[in-house]
């Protein structure tokens, strides 16, 4: 193989049976690819954003309004990046037509940090509530995170039909439980009474009626890692263009009907969840499972439906909107190794496919591991409870951390080449232009500053010089002509 030198990287020159062990297969529609953007994210409507709730109903809304903006915004961006640059490399390949081979890397490995983290932790949920369902010690919680693995990535590696199929199924189950639960609550809310009863500095008033922001605008700023929560992962879309049928047309309509199904689902949940009378936004603001004490408040916790307590009836109801999100994620996750793969940015072994499925099965495996021996390190080091709660709250800010250091690239990506490359065939058109003291938090970032590390040390040192013609490469160093 020669070696061809471009700036300060240089690539290796492959031939075409390179790409032909590297194969994929194009089956995703406008609904397939509608699925993947809500499923990812859809876990977040279920727990986590809840969390906000403890600086006041009011202070998460604003915070929510802000949020969902600055996610609209990244959606429009996406819809006329991806038909245009239809790669599975997503925000890597607009960051290196735009910046380069090192803003490409950059922008790969904090996706990377994202994409294999984020399954981690929501595995290491689904355990949890697996294990008080089917009645099983916490101490076998690391046996359902690698059942879970097993399966999904199993599902993953079969087919991109099947993949799609089960990504269609668990994500209309997924939305079903929630419109369950809107119907539900409506019936039994009172806003006034319990989503306002938080005062200042988090206090309960009974009464309710409590201010609009009861911290101030501080307590806006505070709500906004939880607001991120019910929009995260709805990036990973543009990584399944090679797989579309036809990225120009159905990549800008899945991508923005997935933010407005998920707009409306999370206003939709804000302003429910803490209405239903007997629960508010106080009690939500410390619960770890939101939507089932919704449920239990509307239907009773100790009532049984079928022979079964409702309660591990609801908690099933969980589990499906974690599996959602677990499933959809993996697939973005392997997408998202291969990509860098092909490219020669990560070891180029990595983007093998399956001979006859023509899935990247050696990226979602690779990951997938990395991912269990994350967790299985923190939780026979540090211990069941410590460990847990490291992997609640580290590795979760962790995979928040790296999704923004991407958003900040592919914004800086999308103004870029609305300067630098004009002459980029563009199907789709944003219309709105171009747009411009936690300990645990700080850990996070921390960790993820030692993955860049690693992952910039080897680039310097090796990858740089193995780079390979991949389309989005080859793309982007294709010169203006005319």
């Amino acid at each position: 193989m020669s070696q061809i030198p471009e700036g300060r990287v240089r690539y290796v020159a492959v031939d075409r049976s390179y790409f032909d062990k590297r194969g994929l297969r194009r089956y995703a529609g406008v609904w397939s690819l509608w699925a993947l953007g809500v499923g990812a994210v859809i876990s977040g409507h279920f727990s986590g954003w809840n969390l906000g709730l403890a600086n006041g109903w009011g202070s998460l809304f604003l915070a929510t309004v802000i949020i969902a903006v600055m996610y609209l915004g990244l959606s429009f961006s996406l819809a006329e990046m991806s038909p245009a640059l239809p790669h599975t490399g997503g925000a890597y390949s607009f960051a290196r037509t735009a910046m380069g081979p090192w803003g490409g890397f950059l922008t790969g490995l904090a996706e990377n940090v994202e994409y294999v983290l984020t399954p981690a932790v929501i595995v290491f949920f689904i355990g949890s509530y697996v294990g008080p369902i089917l009645g099983t010690a916490p101490e076998m919680a690391p046996v359902w995170w690698v059942g879970f693995y097993l399966v999904f990535v199993g599902l993953n590696i079969l087919g991109v039909e099947l993949s799609f199929r089960v990504t269609l199924v668990v994500t209309l189950l997924a939305l079903a439980c929630l419109i369950v639960f809107w119907i539900s609550a409506l019936p039994q809310i009172d806003f006034d009474r319990w989503a306002m009863n938080v005062g200042p500095g988090g206090s309960l008033l009974a009464g309710g009626n409590g201010p609009f922001l009861p911290n101030g605008w501080y307590g806006v700023l505070a709500c906004l890692p939880f607001a991120v929560w019910l929009f995260l992962a709805i990036e990973q879309l543009p990584l399944a263009a090679e797989e579309s049928i036809d990225p120009a047309r159905d990549m800008p309509t899945g991508i923005l009907a997935g933010i407005f199904t998920l707009i409306v689902s999370a206003f939709m949940i804000l302003w429910l969840n803490p209405s239903v009378v007997g629960i508010g936004s106080h009690a939500l603001g410390k619960s770890t499972e939101p939507l089932l004490d919704g449920f239990k408040a509307i239907y009773g916790a100790d009532s049984v439906f079928l022979g079964i307590p409702i309660a591990k009836a609801l908690a099933l109801v969980a589990v499906v909107g974690l599996i959602a999100s677990f499933h959809t994620i993996i697939f973005a996750k392997g997408r998202q190794i291969y990509s860098l793969s092909r490219a020669g940015y990560f070891p180029s072994g990595l983007s093998v496919t399956h001979g006859t499925r023509k899935t990247p099965h050696l990226a979602m495996v690779l990951g997938s591991v990395v991912a269990l021996a994350v967790l299985f390190a923190l939780w026979f080091t540090l211990g069941q409870e410590k460990g847990g709660a490291v992997i609640g709250g580290t590795l979760l800010n962790m995979a928040v951390f790296g999704a923004m250091f991407s958003y900040i690239m592919q914004a800086l990506s999308f103004i870029l080449l609305r300067s630098r490359r004009p002459d980029i065939v563009r199907p789709y058109r944003s219309p709105l232009g171009v747009q411009l003291t936690d300990p645990i938090y700080r850990t996070g970032v921390m960790w993820v500053a030692v993955w860049f590390a690693l992952g910039i040390t080897y680039f310097a040192l090796f990858g740089r010089k193995r780079l390979i013609l991949s389309p989005e490469e080859e793309f982007a160093m294709r010169k203006h002509e005319g």
